[in-house]
């Protein structure tokens, strides 16, 4: 018999990396897609951003939810959202249905919040990190072992099946069916918390006030900026690289396209539970590995890790103006890397810093976190670039002040403080009605 926190642990990590499969499984498709519906590279650029815009928003709504309500039922009536509508997707007959589809198919990405606050809510503080990069980094994986590597090949070019001749058609619909079973099993197998205290701790906690007061926090603001330019980075090169290696290498194999891209998803998934091994460790073992932030352990491997993602998209746009797509692939494995290891370092963060509150916490930070995943491939393919590999360097120089800003909060002076002070709202709800408090530090 599985125990029951690893039981949680493997649904959430399915329900989410089927969930990322789902999210960017036009990505490998892209030209098959534009050939169809006549679509420009620049417009391929803002289909990218249609599949992330519903996310954002819908990680905000989702977390405070699923603290009220609990992982079994946000997590089951989602996925049977999203899996209705990759199925209509797959019977799209026209580019305006099919987009009006996808955004909401694309709410397949919350199921990350979902799942983060599932895992913390089965997991005790020390092994957070761990947890949450086990779950986050296989199901990260979805975008790129799933959707890059796997769909292609099981999907490919003159794919002719039973009730699909087009390719990318019947990978929409086989991944919804098995989206609306993954819900089936979240409703029947899903269990909300470790213990009925701890479900009524969480649960007790959410209110509008509450939420507010949370997310003006000095930790919450940090650690959702923090995150446009680590997982937001990881939606836009998720969505952008197919098309990336195909048009500035003139890489036209899908497949060969795909895997390229593909080489970025797998870092940027399944390494990033090294993130939140690390960020476990050097805090139960009170390492300081930075010397400006003296005795904040998990904030001195974050702000280490970002300040790598920036170097890193300063490499990819070197990498490319070589003219060699192998050191380019190489690079975006490195962009990758540091993606993994900051968003595992992020949320190693999130519910050691907000025990009471991780789904309001997580759904925040991810949902502001997520609208990179809009922005960047906007500036990835912007038409006064003069070419494909320039915005890597116009990105990495838009993350700079979320370094610094980073570096303000980290300080060990206004860290310790980090979850009690904040902007606009000065007085803490929870301490006003008796309800469980979000103060507590890691």
């Amino acid at each position: 018999m599985i125990p029951a926190k690893y039981k949680n642990l493997i649904l959430a990590t399915a329900m989410f990396n089927l969930g990322f499969v789902i999210w960017f499984s036009f990505a490998p498709f892209t030209g098959e897609i534009a050939d169809e519906f006549g679509l420009s590279v620049a417009q391929l650029g803002v289909v990218s951003s249609a599949a992330v815009i519903a996310v954002p928003l819908g990680r905000i709504v989702v977390g405070p939810l699923t603290d009220k309500y609990g992982a079994p039922i946000t997590a089951g009536s989602t996925m049977l959202l999203v899996g209705a509508f990759a199925i209509v997707s797959a019977f799209a007959q026209t580019y305006e249905v099919f987009t009006a589809s996808r955004i909401v198919a694309s709410l397949a990405g919350i199921t990350f919040v979902i799942g983060i606050q599932h895992v913390s809510e089965w997991f005790e503080e020390e092994e957070l990190g761990t947890a949450e990069g086990i779950f986050a980094g296989i199901g990260n994986a979805g975008a790129g072992l799933g959707a890059y590597f796997t769909l292609p090949r099981i999907f490919g070019e003159g794919y002719a099946g039973p009730l699909f001749s087009s390719n990318w058609r019947a990978a929409f619909f086989y991944t919804g069916v098995l989206a609306v079973a993954i819900g089936i099993l979240y409703f029947v197998f899903g269990d909300a918390a470790k213990s009925a205290a701890k479900r009524a701790e969480t649960k007790q906690g959410v209110s509008r006030e509450q939420w507010l007061y949370i997310a003006t926090r000095h930790g919450a603001v940090v650690l959702a900026v923090a995150y446009v330019m680590t997982f937001g980075l990881e939606l836009a090169m998720n969505g952008w690289l197919g098309t990336y290696y195909r048009e500035a290498f003139g890489q036209s194999d899908i497949v060969i396209a795909a895997t390229f891209a593909a080489t970025f998803s797998i870092a940027a998934g399944l390494l990033r539970p090294i993130g939140g091994y690390v960020s476990d460790l050097v805090a139960r073992k009170e390492e300081n590995i930075l010397p400006w932030f003296t005795g904040r352990y998990r904030e001195q491997w974050t702000f280490a890790t970002l300040a790598f993602v920036v170097c890193a998209m300063f490499g990819m746009t070197a990498a490319g103006l070589t003219g060699n797509i192998y050191v380019a692939v190489v690079a975006g494995f490195l962009v990758g890397t540091g993606c993994a290891f900051a968003e595992g370092a992020i949320f190693a963060q999130v519910p050691a810093m907000f025990p009471d509150n991780s789904g309001s916490v997580a759904g925040f930070v991810g949902g502001i976190g997520s609208s990179g995943g809009s922005i960047y491939p906007l500036i990835f393919a912007a038409p006064f670039l003069s070419n494909l590999h320039l915005g890597y360097a116009v990105v990495g120089l838009t993350m700079i002040p979320i370094v610094a800003l980073s570096a303000w909060v980290f300080q060990p002076q206004i860290a310790e403080r980090a979850t009690e002070n904040g902007w606009f709202i000065a007085e803490n709800p929870a301490a006003s009605n008796g309800s469980p408090g979000s103060t507590s530090d890691d």
